[in-house]
């Protein structure tokens, strides 16, 4: 059995407002979410390839927004600021600018998405 390539295999961010959320993901990320029910729960899928680690937005009983839980860095692409400079217009705040992590482990920012949800982007410009 090999070890896997990455320390994470999926994500969920917890919504409590999925049309909402949902376009202020499409708004930030600058693609459209798939959405999909799951039983009783509703789901947004953030990334579209099937060999990349991926995650969603969920809307469903006992998925909770938070503050103050895990924290998800999403990938910024070569750089963050773009996406980063999306946020305040699609509903959402900056809470940590984007700054530089130092020893050339690129750049890192935080925002509070419409649902009460501190989230991370990281880019390596």
């Amino acid at each position: 059995m090999s070890a896997p390539a990455h320390a994470l295999n999926w994500f969920e961010i917890p919504v409590a407002d999925f049309a909402r959320a949902k376009v202020f993901y499409e708004a930030v990320l600058g693609r459209s979410i798939e959405k999909m029910e799951m039983g009783p729960m509703v789901m947004g899928f953030l990334a579209s390839d099937q060999n990349a680690v991926g995650g969603a937005i969920i809307q469903g009983e006992g998925n909770a927004p938070s503050a103050s839980g895990t924290l998800v860095y999403l990938n910024g692409g070569d750089d963050l600021a773009p996406m980063l400079a999306r946020v305040a217009s699609a509903g959402g705040s900056v809470v940590v600018p984007k700054t530089d992590i130092g020893n050339g482990f690129g750049f890192f920012a935080h925002f509070m998405d419409t649902e009460g949800n501190r989230v991370g982007l990281h880019s390596m410009g």
